[in-house]
């Protein structure tokens, strides 16, 4: 192919098309997305990016790689972190410490390695990145201990592995190189710290510039990408590869300065960054040649990978969480879960050419000793960590679960009926006055504020796939299934109906806000609590091969509201707008029963007893 606007259509559909494939079969992105590139480079030789691009490619990886690390490093706020308890603590320190030095004598005694190259990709490899790890973890639906030690270490080290290794090579090329003095160790030190330095004066105008509303709203994401992009180029004009360190500065300043619009800079994340790391994988994986895809199985490499898998891993876990209150089968399970992913892959690379271009023994093996390892990880532990778990006994197993928020006698209702369908389900409200009716019947329940940004931290979202607001207020409910939105997606969130008498007055609605209206025909949370105070009753009917839906429909009473399905295989489908609802035998409908129908069955089922005693 030798068209390049073909070649950047063909990477953009291919990366976007690869998410897109692995979201909607459940698989793990990178897998789909390396299948994807190798098929389009070095098996069918449709294209090579890194010939095609020609001078472009470095400088393009350059930059992806600062705005990857820049989104990790957005996320360190360190008031979150100080609360993480002592195994997560223990866990980014003596066991990403340990994971290095295990890792990087593996791979010069059994990958061959010189030492430089492998306490350089050492570093790199002590990533977890949360690009490949946060959607594991929401797929296993593990317990909350390690699912928090999972998602937190991903988060902290995420950033730290790049710059390890940049520290590394700096020092490591400073002992090994001829002629070198001090003076060059000294140079790169001040150019470290003026990179820190720019990084943090980058991150502070640009919250102020946020925060006091000199940026529309409309420029606040270009914004971002140019103050990033800016940043890492003149703190790498300065001096080669301090430019990683002056974006990770940036992003854990910005990540501190408790400004509002950090919800901003998040979307960018999601917006620029996921397309970049789709685009980045492609064009890594695009330009592997067929030498390179042989190394990956040469016996050394093999053999390092394994040892990765199990013993450096493993070790530096049970070593570094000893006398930490973890379980034995906690332990276990956080020893075998570590995946790497595109952080590890694309700074690999980065490094990889320039160990070639000092002449590091080994720099060669850098490329397909990082695809093995990063590919490895992704399936073995992607296809493995829901089994693992569930063998361990550290899965939330049964149904997806309900996030309700708004604590009131319906709410209370519907999740107390789900509790007895085995469904897990939370009432979340900010007034513990509202909770107490929940606390007394025995219903799970948190006290919090659920759009606080501290609720992302202090509350476990991993069993929830559903979002139900059922507050008084309808624009209440409206923001909150706009704001999670992203996180649950579009056919998962759900609101009451707007009230005609109460709440807000709110007349319409954009059909873009918010999530989708439920319980229709009723008008809203005071209908439905007036109507379970009249003696309307929560009802589960189970459809079996001679009762169909379209029979319940038939039976049913005309001011019966119907709330949702539980099907077969545990997924749930809410009656909402526009929702042609389908069932068959052994699924259970919950709905909203007139009293009464209910009265009528109760004598009739008395009345059966009375003639069967006489």
């Amino acid at each position: 192919m030798d068209s390049l606007l073909l070649i950047l259509m063909l990477i953009a559909v291919l990366g976007v098309g690869s998410q897109w494939v692995a979201w909607k079969f459940q698989l793990p992105a990178i897998v789909v997305m390396s299948i994807a590139g190798l098929l389009a480079g070095p098996i069918f030789g449709l294209m090579n990016p890194e010939e095609a691009f020609g001078d472009l490619y470095r400088p393009f990886i350059s930059i992806a790689v600062a705005i990857i690390l820049f989104e990790g490093s957005l996320n360190l706020n360190f008031k979150e972190v100080r609360g993480l308890g002592k195994p997560v603590f223990r866990i980014v320190t003596w066991g990403a410490f340990l994971a290095w030095i295990l890792g990087s004598l593996t791979a010069h005694y059994i990958a061959g390695l010189s030492l430089a190259v492998s306490f350089v990709i050492g570093g790199i490899f002590i990533v977890t990145g949360p690009t490949v790890i946060l959607p594991l973890l929401r797929q296993s639906k593990l317990k909350p201990t390690p699912a928090k030690i999972l998602k937190w270490e991903g988060i902290i080290v995420d950033p730290f592995g790049a710059l390890l290794a940049l520290f590394a090579f700096e020092i490591i090329l400073f002992l090994s190189a001829d002629g070198r003095d001090a003076t060059a160790l000294l140079y790169f030190f001040l150019a470290s710290l003026f990179a820190v330095v720019l990084g943090i004066v980058f991150g502070k105008v640009t919250g102020w510039m946020f925060e006091s509303g000199h940026l529309p709203e409309f420029l606040k994401s270009p914004a971002v990408f140019v103050a990033v992009t800016t940043c890492f180029i003149i703190a790498d004009e300065v001096k080669h590869e301090t430019g990683l360190l002056a974006v990770t500065a940036m992003g854990m300043t910005l990540a501190n300065l408790g400004i509002s619009s950090i919800k901003d800079m998040r979307h960018f994340k999601e917006n620029i960054s996921i397309l970049l790391v789709s685009t980045v994988f492609i064009l890594l994986t695009a330009s592997l040649t067929r030498d390179t895809l042989i190394d990956v199985f040469r016996p050394e490499i093999i053999g390092y990978v394994l040892l990765m898998l199990f013993i450096v891993r493993p070790l530096s876990i049970f070593l570094s969480t000893v006398k930490s209150g973890l379980s034995l089968r906690e332990k276990t399970l956080v020893g075998w879960i570590a995946p790497r992913g595109i952080v590890a892959l694309t700074v690999a690379s980065y490094f990889a050419t320039i160990l070639a271009d000092e002449g590091f023994e080994g720099a060669s093996l850098v490329t397909p000793l990082t695809f093995a390892l990063v590919f490895s990880t992704v399936v073995v532990h992607g296809f493995s960590i829901g089994w693992f778990a569930k063998k361990l006994d550290l899965s939330s197993e049964g149904s997806p679960g309900v996030l309700i928020v708004g604590s009131n006698r319906f709410t209370n209702s519907i999740a107390k009926v789900m509790k007895e369908l085995d469904i897990p389900a939370v009432v979340v409200d900010s007034s513990w006055d509202r909770l107490n009716r929940a606390r007394k019947e025995g219903i799970q329940h948190n006290h919090c504020e659920i759009l606080s940004e501290q609720t992302e931290y202090t509350m476990d979202f991993t069993p929830y796939d559903y979002l139900l607001a059922a507050t008084e207020y309808d624009s209440y409910n409206a923001l909150v299934c706009s704001t999670f939105l992203p996180e649950f997606g579009r056919k998962h969130v759900f609101r009451l109906p707007k009230q005609g008498d109460s709440g807000d007055h709110i007349v319409d609605i954009d059909h873009t806000i918010g999530g989708k209206e439920v319980f229709v025909p009723a008008e809203g949370l005071e209908e439905l609590k007036y109507k379970l105070k009249s003696g309307y009753v929560l009802r589960k009917t189970t459809l079996t091969d001679k009762y169909s839906f379209a029979d319940y429909k038939n039976d049913r009473d005309d001011e019966t509201i119907l709330l949702f399905i539980l099907k077969q295989s545990k997924q749930i489908e809410f009656f909402a707008e526009d929702m042609e609802a389908t069932s068959s035998a052994g699924d259970t409908i919950v709905s909203m029963t007139p009293p009464s129908k209910e009265f009528n069955k109760i004598q009739e089922k008395l009345e059966e007893k009375r003639n069967g005693k006489s």
